[in-house]
């Protein structure tokens, strides 16, 4: 790291709302047991219960919306989807929406005690529609971050191609170089911020990603059966009864056929359009939060 060595997960927080002027506020780490004895993970932003919840893409964690939320100023909280982050890895693997959708929606159920603006980047877009579809009673507004179900699945060959191969490192600084080298994490701060955060030490003194997919060496494959599982989450969009908007970037997977697409099946909702690759919440986290606050103060129906 160029300025600091951090010791913990949260030592990066009050450099990151300095350079934007935001204010800092205290932030926890939770954790939650369910039924099935995995556990799921989570950051708490703020005193106040959260009203705004975030879901992060495959391979990332929690952490990749500490910026936005800074720049939004509200109460919030950010899940780990199961196998990524601090929340347990699955047995069979299968990190689908509707998989995932229950385990997240009990956690969603745990920390919040007031219906959510729900937040989904990627995977975890999908995912959120999902869970605004099974469980109204706990989204007032759902928001999706360059994620349809219409969207095009020959982007993810960057993600693929960076998580492909080796499942440990001789250091941090490997998938740093690793990490630039295929376009990924913006300037070299925030890929060291965002390997360190996303990363382990084994007890050998490898370096390994939290999350289980880099573990099995790659993403799993795409094909018409992803396709298919994909497609169906329209279903779960067409069940969703509370405002829908796609943030999209300019520079990520979806594109104006896909947003078109998502105006047109998806009724009364409505589009923003960000100077930003896929990861939206990390080229360009303040005008993120800018947006998700408009959205939020907007009317109810």
């Amino acid at each position: 790291m160029h300025d600091f060595t951090p010791r913990t997960e949260f030592d990066f927080i009050p450099a990151q709302a300095a350079d934007i002027g935001a204010a800092v506020p205290r932030v926890t780490r939770l954790h939650l047991t369910l039924e099935s004895g995995r556990t799921i993970s989570a950051l708490r932003y703020g005193e106040e219960a959260p009203v705004v919840t975030l879901l992060h893409g495959a391979g990332l964690n929690a952490h990749t919306f500490d910026t936005t939320v800074l720049a939004m100023g509200m109460p919030a909280l950010s899940i780990d989807l199961p196998g990524h982050g601090d929340s347990a890895w699955r047995d069979d693997v299968d990190y689908s929406p509707r998989t995932m959708a229950d385990d997240v929606a009990t956690a969603i159920a745990a920390w919040t005690d007031t219906p959510q603006m729900l937040v989904g980047q990627s995977l975890g877009g999908l995912t959120a529609a999902v869970i605004a579809a099974r469980n109204p009673q706990l989204v007032r507004r759902l928001v999706l971050i360059d994620i349809t179900p219409g969207f095009e699945q020959s982007g993810v060959g960057q993600v693929r191609g960076f998580l492909d191969g080796a499942t440990d490192f001789a250091s941090r600084d490997e998938i740093v170089e690793r990490a630039m080298a295929f376009g990924l994490g913006g300037d070299r701060a925030s890929t060291e911020r965002g390997v360190f955060l996303n990363t382990r030490v084994r007890e050998d003194g490898r370096v390994v990603f939290k999350h289980h997919f880099a573990n099995l060496g790659g993403l799993p494959s795409g094909g018409s059966g992803a396709a298919v599982a994909l497609s169906a989450i329209w279903d779960d969009l067409d069940a969703v009864a509370v405002p829908t908007t796609l943030v999209r970037g300019d520079r990520g997977y979806i594109t104006e056929a896909n947003t078109a697409e998502f105006l047109d099946r998806v009724p009364g909702s409505a589009s923003f359009t960000v100077a930003a690759g896929h990861n939206v919440q990390e080229d360009a986290p303040e005008q993120l939060g800018r947006v998700l606050v408009q959205v939020a103060a907007g009317p109810a129906g």
